[in-house]
């Protein structure tokens, strides 16, 4: 059982590089919120996780209200909540003007840039991961402004860093494919990023990452995600994980900080939001395809949780009005 990606089929995902530059220090850029950045480079999308992979050289990352991060080649540093943040090299008032990038990336294409003066030379390839809001109660949840991890270190990221590098050299070819391409490779680096940074999370941690790593909770987050219109007990649940319910009840709690059947409650409510926006399916048959046995009982839960009955919310962010409340 993998609660990590059982978690990552549930929300949808899309992905792209967007951006192969190459730096002379002393140089600066600076990459906007995902509010300002978002409705350019993916507007589908209610979330941005962006992210920079260094091919050669080094450079500095920062994010408001954070320490400085020190890169070299081989690191990826990721900005989960799509916050803004500052890349550079050396010392110099002058930017980057982001702004020539914008019509390639309003047409989805991977843009080539060199800039800078005339020191030593840096390389980085960025990209970003469009997600659901459903992400931030998720494989989201818990995660730092900015994290960073070394590609390098495995056979797996290494390997992962070559074919990136191959597919951004030849980003301005024409040959079919290469932007699908370039869209799962940038999924493929962001789940290596959260493997290898859920690896080396201390032990006492807490999280949803923490949650998944843990050989019992994990299993049973994946069965949840896997199958949550079942009627699960707690029972149930400890027998498929291998443990007992007291057990699996108080990891459950101290890892991720709320029962996991408060949990489920809640991960159902957020798919039957998802239901009510992306299908035509009546509100009765939204409630039972996750896991409510009558409408009635769905209306009141997804009323106190997003402030609005489901068929209002249906019709009111439809018509792009804001409701009530959010998870």
């Amino acid at each position: 059982m993998d609660a990590l990606s059982e978690a990552m089929r549930a929300v949808r995902i899309t992905g792209a590089l967007f951006f192969n530059g190459e730096f002379s220090a002393p140089w600066r850029f600076v990459t906007p919120a995902q509010d300002e950045i978002g409705p350019t480079i993916s507007p589908d999308s209610e979330r941005l996780v962006l992210f920079h992979l260094v091919t050669e050289g080094r450079a500095t990352a920062r994010t408001a209200g954070h320490d400085e991060v020190d890169l070299e080649a081989g690191d990826i540093v990721v900005f989960p909540h799509g916050d803004a943040h500052e890349l550079w090299n050396g010392r110099t008032s002058r930017l980057f003007p982001g702004t020539r990038l914008l019509p390639k990336l309003a047409n989805g294409e991977m843009a080539a840039e060199k800039w800078g003066g005339d020191g030593p030379v840096t390389r980085i390839i960025c990209g970003y991961l469009g997600c659901e809001r459903h992400a931030e109660s998720l494989f989201l949840r818990g995660l730092p402004a900015l994290l960073k991890t070394n590609v390098r270190r495995s056979p797996a990221g290494a390997w992962i860093e070559s074919a990136i590098r191959h597919c951004a050299s030849e980003a301005e070819s024409q040959r079919a494919g290469r932007l699908a391409v370039l869209a799962k490779l940038a999924e493929t680096v962001f789940v290596e990023t959260l493997c290898r940074y859920m690896d080396e999370l201390p032990p006492e941690r807490t999280g949803w990452l923490a949650g998944a790593r843990d050989a019992n909770v994990g299993r049973a987050l994946a069965l949840l995600h896997r199958d949550p219109a079942r009627a699960w007990t707690l029972p149930d649940l400890a027998r498929a994980s291998g443990t007992s319910r007291t057990v699996l009840a108080e990891r459950f709690a101290q890892l991720m900080g709320e029962s996991l059947l408060a949990y489920l409650a809640r991960w159902r409510l957020q798919l039957g939001a998802r239901l009510l926006l992306s299908t035509n399916r009546k509100v009765l048959q939204v409630a039972c395809d996750v896991g409510y046995e009558s409408e009635a009982a769905f209306n009141r839960a997804f009323r106190r949780t997003f402030g609005a009955p489901p068929a209002r919310y249906r019709r009111e962010r439809k018509a792009g009005q804001p409701t009530a409340a959010e998870p």
